[in-house]
């Protein structure tokens, strides 16, 4: 009898505790937290984020191995161009040597420094400023939001590349001047996203409240509309950066961006060129670079898109 008692307590004990259980509140979460477990379940997105990581890390500590293995990405050693000008990929060169001995692979490496840093300061500066601009037009509208807007459609109706080109014409080339130019023309998509983010938010109830309680209307675009914006932005700026690595690679090809003898893939793609039927790697290499960097931002572009889409919460 007290062992059949003992098992019924137990019995109890445990419907007690599930019941419990299922009346407590369950475990608070964020839209990053779960942002972060989707993103986690999408494999193209993280083997992009991998691929970024990598090529970071490569970029970043070049100085510290590079030259010492491959050899210096612009000195040209005279008495030995003849004999190592537009070797073959082997164990010693990976990816061959270009047309004056110089190691292809440390150039794409040193490549890859210039192509990460056009990409994130043009893609801080456009942002920067389509924040900004989307944030007057959407937040005051009215002739704000009608100038903004066709100020934007101005930029846009031009060919992108074709008006970073005049830019460059004007400005002068140079990597300082690449960004830049890139970076200013770039703010009007970046706007319009902000501009949609806005206008979906600003009318909301805590934006009002904010507004009764005397909060200014900076304050009120920084601390409660800007943060609930955000996602549409990180999403829209990651792709942006693939964009921007394409576009320096563009204008390096057509002699407006880089200038030699800082190695950029868009220079060794126009300098081997010329031996394509006979030594295809000096211009597949470089292509194969730059194909794999702005596919591994779009990828983690669209997992970020995925999982930062509010309607995805429950999936």
């Amino acid at each position: 009898m007290t062992k059949k008692n003992s098992l019924e307590d137990q019995a109890q004990g445990a419907v007690a505790e599930a019941a419990v259980a299922a009346e407590a509140p369950a475990k608070s979460r964020t839209l990053w937290s779960d942002a972060w477990q989707r993103l986690k379940r999408n494999r193209l997105a993280l083997i992009g984020a991998a691929w970024i990581v990598f090529v970071i890390l490569v970029a970043v500590t070049a100085d510290l191995w590079a030259p010492q293995i491959l050899g210096s990405p612009t000195d040209i050693d005279t008495a030995t161009v003849a004999q190592n000008s537009k070797l073959p990929p082997s164990l010693e060169h990976p990816f061959g040597t270009d047309a004056t001995g110089r190691d292809q692979l440390v150039r794409v490496i040193y490549g890859a420094r210039v192509s990460l840093v056009v990409g994130v300061v043009a893609t801080l500066i456009s942002t920067a400023i389509g924040l900004v601009m989307g944030g007057i037009a959407a937040y005051y509208g009215g002739i704000f939001d009608t100038i903004i807007m066709r100020l934007a459609d101005m930029f846009l109706a031009i060919p992108y590349t074709l008006f970073v080109i005049v830019m460059l014409a004007v400005i002068g080339q140079g990597i300082q001047n690449v960004f830049i130019a890139i970076g200013i023309l770039g703010w009007p998509q970046i706007a319009r996203v902000f501009r949609s983010a806005i206008l979906s938010i600003k009318e909301n109830d805590y934006v009002d409240a904010a507004r009764a309680m005397g909060a200014s209307d900076l304050r009120i675009i920084v601390r409660h509309i800007f943060p609930n914006s955000v996602a549409s932005i990180v999403v829209y700026a990651t792709m942006n950066i693939g964009g921007a690595i394409l576009t320096e690679s563009a204008l390096s090809y057509l002699g407006m961006g880089v200038t030699p003898p800082t190695p950029s893939w868009g220079i060794m793609i126009q300098d081997g060129q010329t031996y394509l039927q006979t030594q295809p790697w000096l211009m597949i290499l470089p292509g194969l670079a730059i194909l794999s960097t702005v596919l591994a931002f779009t990828l983690l572009g669209d997992g970020l898109r995925d999982a930062l889409d509010v309607k995805m919460k429950d999936a």
